[in-house]
C-alpha cells in the first residue's frame, strides 16, 4: 500500500499522507500515552499536583498526603520517570517539585480544568439561593481577599452588603465550601507565604499584612497550616524563583 491511498477512498490523498507521517511518530506517542498513564492513580495525581505548587522533601510530603514515606517514594519515582517532577539535593535532603516542562504544565492544567468542570462551585448551591445573593457573596469575597489585613466581623459585612448574616454564613459555605472564616485565613495564609518568600520583611510586618496584629497569633496560625513556623518557612525556601501558587 502507498503512503497516499488507502483501502477506500474518502478523502483526499494529500491529507491521508498527513496523517501517516503523524501516526508514525510511534515514540512521540509512546511518551504521550506515559504521561496519561500517570492520571489511572488518584493519589499520583495528588501528589503530583501538590509539587506543582510547592517544592517540598519526601517526609513532609507524606505528612501532608498523610502516607508513609516509602509509598510516597514510589509515586515520586514513577513522576520522575515520566518526566513529570524533577529534585534537588540540598545536603543531605532531596526536595522534589514539578518539571519545568510543557506536558508537566499541560497535566497540571488539565487536572485543575476537569476538576473545575465536574466539580463547579454552582454545583454545590442550593437552588433556594437566588442569583443576586450569590452574585453578593462574591463580592464579599473579592472584597475580603483585597483587604487581608482588615479584621472585619459577620455583622459588618452584613451590614454593608445588606444581607442577613446567618444567610451572608450560608451562602458563602455553600458557594466556597468552606466557612468565611477558614476560607479568609486561606487566603491570609498563601498570603503570608508568598511575603515570606518573595520579601524581606519582618514576621511581624507579614503578620499585620495579613489582618493578625500579634505576631504570636499570626505565628501559631502559620505553623497550623504550613507545620513549621514563620521562620523556618522562610530559610527552606528555594534559591531560585519560588513555584506559582
Amino acid at each position: 500500500m502507498n503512503d497516499s491511498s488507502l483501502p477506500h477512498i474518502h478523502d483526499d490523498t494529500a491529507n491521508t499522507r498527513l496523517l501517516r507521517e503523524a501516526l508514525s511518530l510511534t515514540e512521540e506517542f509512546r511518551t504521550v500515552a506515559g504521561v496519561f498513564s500517570q492520571l489511572s492513580d488518584a493519589t499520583r495525581l495528588r501528589i503530583f499536583w501538590l509539587l506543582c505548587h510547592c517544592e517540598e522533601c519526601v517526609i513532609n510530603i507524606a505528612d501532608l498526603m498523610d502516607m508513609s514515606s516509602p509509598a510516597v517514594s514510589h509515586h515520586l519515582r514513577s513522576l520522575r520517570d515520566a518526566g513529570l517532577i524533577e529534585s534537588r539535593r540540598d545536603g543531605k535532603e532531596v526536595f522534589y517539585r514539578a518539571a519545568d516542562s510543557g506536558a508537566a504544565q499541560f497535566l497540571h492544567q488539565m487536572i485543575e480544568e476537569v476538576m473545575r468542570i465536574t466539580c463547579p462551585e454552582e454545583g454545590q448551591i442550593p437552588p433556594s439561593f437566588r442569583e443576586d445573593q450569590i452574585a453578593v457573596i462574591r463580592q464579599v469575597h473579592d472584597d475580603l481577599v483585597q483587604h487581608l489585613d482588615a479584621r472585619i466581623t459577620i455583622e459588618e459585612l452584613a451590614r454593608r452588603f445588606h444581607m442577613n448574616p446567618t444567610t451572608l454564613k450560608e451562602v458563602f459555605r455553600a458557594v466556597y465550601g468552606n466557612s468565611l472564616a477558614a476560607h479568609v485565613r486561606e487566603h491570609r495564609m498563601e498570603r503570608a507565604a508568598s511575603l515570606l518568600r518573595e520579601t524581606d520583611l519582618s514576621i511581624l510586618e507579614i503578620a499585620h499584612r495579613v489582618g493578625y496584629d500579634s505576631q504570636s497569633k499570626f505565628t501559631a496560625a502559620f505553623k497550623s497550616c504550613y507545620r513549621m513556623l514563620p521562620k523556618d518557612y522562610r530559610k527552606e525556601k528555594p534559591p531560585s524563583s519560588p513555584s506559582s501558587q
